[in-house]
C-alpha cells in the first residue's frame, strides 16, 4: 500500500534569558538602532552555562512526540541537525538526546548542514518513511549557537540565538497531508564564507600546527548576496517543479537569518504579508532550529492548520541550501 511521509507534529523550546540589542553596547561598538536596522533583530535567547543543545532539544522533542499522540517507544529513528553539538564529534547530539528521551536500541545520528539543517532533516526523514524503513522519525534542530560565538566580533555575535524545534514525521495515505517535495544542495567551493574551525594544537610530531579559535566566522556581505540569489532561484525551481504559484502557498516560512534577506525573497516572489512567518526579531538566527521554531509559532497562534501548504527555504554554511513544500498533517 502506498503511503507518504507526513509532518505529524511540531514543537519548540527556547531558553528563558532574553538578551536585548542594547546589552551588546556594554562591550561592542554598536547600538540597538544599528542592529535592528541591519538585521531586523530586537532580541534573542541565550542558554545558561549548564544547558547544552541536547537539553534544549529534548524539551521540544518530548512535546513533539506528545502532540503526535505517540510515546518515545514509538520512535524508530532520531536525527538531529546542529552546528553547536554537545561534543566535538562523538557521541552525536542525537545519541545524547535519545538517551534523555529513554529511546534505546534505535538508530540516532547528527547531520551537519548549518542553517539548512532542518531542510536536510526533512529530506532524510521523508526518505526513511517513504522507503518503509521507518514508521515514525523524530527530527530535531537544536542549537546553542552562543557556545560558538566570538563576542568580540560585532559582525556575528549579534546575529545568533539559542533554541530548538522538533517534529515527528510519520505516515499518511493522503497526498495533501504529506511532505510534498524537498530539494537540497551544496557547494563546498564557498566553504570559507561561513565556517567554524577546530582548535588545532601542536603534537610531538608537528610542532608547527596553527592554533585556531573555534568560533563562528562569516563573510557577511558575500553570504548576504549569495543567499538572496540562491534562495530566489531555489524557491522558483521547487514551485515550478510542482506546478504551484506563490498564491497556492498558505505560509512562507524562511530561515530566520536576517530580515533583509527574507524581505528580498518575499518581494521578488510577491508573497503577501499574511503569508510570511517572521520570528527573527524575537529569536535572531537560531540556525537549524529557526524554521521549526517559526513553524511552531505559526501553529500555536492558529496560523497553521491541518492541510495547510507551507513553503520552507534556508541557506547556510557549507555552503548548503534547500527548500521544501510541506502540507501540515498534524
Amino acid at each position: 500500500m502506498e503511503f507518504y511521509a507526513s509532518l505529524k507534529s511540531i514543537a519548540m523550546h527556547v531558553p528563558s534569558e532574553r538578551v536585548k540589542n542594547a546589552e551588546f553596547q556594554q562591550f561592542l561598538d554598536t547600538s540597538d538602532e544599528w542592529i535592528e536596522k541591519r538585521t531586523g533583530i530586537k532580541e534573542r535567547r541565550f542558554a545558561n552555562d549548564g544547558e547544552k543543545s541536547s537539553d534544549l532539544g529534548v524539551i521540544a522533542a518530548k512535546q513533539a512526540i506528545e502532540r503526535a499522540h505517540l510515546t518515545p517507544k514509538d520512535i524508530d529513528l532520531v536525527v538531529v541537525a546542529t552546528l553547536s553539538p554537545d561534543f566535538l564529534a562523538m557521541p552525536s547530539t542525537a545519541c545524547v538526546l535519545s538517551a534523555k528521551l529513554g529511546i534505546e536500541n534505535k538508530p540516532a545520528f547528527d547531520i551537519s548542514a548549518a542553517c539548512t539543517g532542518f531542510i536536510y532533516l526533512l529530506s532524510v526523514a521523508k526518505a526513511y518513511v517513504e522507503s518503509g524503513m521507518c514508521e515514525n522519525v523524530l527530527i530535531v534542530g537544536a542549537e546553542k549557537t552562543s557556545s560558538v560565538l566570538d563576542f568580540k566580533d560585532r559582525g556575528t555575535c549579534i546575529l545568533f540565538g539559542d533554541g530548538a524545534g522538533a517534529c515527528v514525521i510519520g505516515r499518511t495515505k493522503c497526498l495533501k497531508e504529506s511532505v510534498l517535495d524537498v530539494q537540497i544542495s551544496a557547494n563546498g567551493n564557498f566553504s570559507n564564507y561561513l565556517y567554524t574551525p577546530r582548535t588545532l594544537k601542536p603534537t610531538p610530531f608537528n610542532a608547527k600546527e596553527e592554533a585556531l579559535e573555534p568560533f563562528l566566522h562569516m563573510k557577511g556581505n558575500e553570504v548576504f548576496k549569495l543567499a538572496v540569489k540562491t534562495l530566489l532561484k531555489d524557491v522558483e525551481m521547487i514551485l515550478e517543479k510542482n506546478a504551484l504559484k506563490p498564491e497556492d502557498v498558505r505560509l512562507f516560512i524562511p530561515h530566520q537569518a536576517n530580515f533583509r534577506i527574507i524581505q528580498a525573497v518575499r518581494e521578488h516572489l510577491d508573497f503577501k504579508d499574511e503569508q510570511v512567518v517572521l520570528t527573527v526579531h524575537k529569536y535572531g538566527n537560531t540556525s537549524a532550529a529557526s524554521i521549526p521554531m517559526a513553524m511552531c509559532e505559526a501553529y500555536e497562534k492558529g496560523r497553521l492548520k491541518k492541510g495547510d501548504l507551507m513553503l520552507l527555504d534556508a541557506f547556510g554554511g557549507g555552503l548548503t541550501w534547500g527548500s521544501a513544500l510541506v502540507y501540515f498533517g498534524g
